[in-house]
């Protein structure tokens, strides 16, 4: 659901690992309690969007900062099979032993990567999810060219992204919760000082909306779609490679 980021460019993979494996042992634990439990919901909205702009039945889904690997096996609901890329080993090893536990490692395969720099052909996926991981991209530009360089000609990409509300009195209520107790919170639970103190800065730098379908654009993206969820805190995003 909620993936941390960091205030400065510079070194911004390996800073971003580092917090990723500090948190990884609790990290569905948080998404579960930080978001209420709708982290399950907007997931399942992530790939009903992608459904839809599906035309036939996909093969092979690209799941990038997948994580451990939750929408990955949310994905598998379309059918064949789900790769899904991390930055994070720490991450990646939670989504493994999942997807044991779970008997679906055959089904979905976890590789550490960048969205800039993907190690797999041209042309390979049929359709590609991200969810609330772009913002952690050094380029953003760049790490949605490298998504739709993989991608098949005509095949959507759906970004799932935090959001700013903007509606009375949500966009209030989310401002106090996002400042004053998602950080404590999340500090509570994870043990980390810092990866969960960035939300309103990133929030509020990130774009959102018709700025970020602007960025798809930029990125080689046409058919672009957008869809709030929950008032305006999440949005989706959807164009076609």
């Amino acid at each position: 659901m909620i993936k941390p980021t960091i205030r400065e460019a510079h070194g911004k993979r390996a800073h971003v690992e580092a917090m990723f494996a500090e948190i990884a042992p609790r990290y569905d634990v948080l998404n579960r309690v930080l978001s209420f439990g709708v982290d399950v919901w907007w997931r399942k909205q992530s790939v009903a969007f992608l459904k839809d702009a599906l035309t036939a039945p996909p093969e092979e889904i690209l799941d990038v900062a997948t994580g451990t690997a939750d929408l990955a096996i949310e994905a598998l609901s379309l059918g064949g099979t789900v790769v899904g890329v991390d930055i994070s080993d720490g991450m990646l090893s939670g989504g493994r032993v999942k997807l044991a536990d779970r008997g679906l490692d055959d089904r979905v395969t976890l590789v550490q990567g960048d969205a800039t720099d993907l190690p797999f052909e041209t042309a390979r996926f049929d359709g590609a999810l991200v969810a609330f991981g772009v913002r952690n991209f050094e380029d953003l530009v760049a790490g949605l060219r490298g998504m739709r360089r993989v991608l098949k000609p005509g095949a959507p990409l759906v970004v799932l992204e935090s959001s700013h509300p903007t509606t009375f009195p949500v966009k209030q209520g989310y401002e106090f919760y996002s400042r004053h107790v998602l950080p404590r919170v999340g500090r509570a639970v994870s043990g980390s000082s810092e990866a969960y103190e960035y939300l309103p800065e990133s929030v509020a730098v990130f774009p959102d909306g018709e700025d970020f379908l602007a960025a798809m654009r930029t990125a080689g993206y046409d058919t672009l779609a957008l869809q709030r969820l929950t008032f305006g805190v999440a949005s989706l995003y959807r164009g076609l490679a």
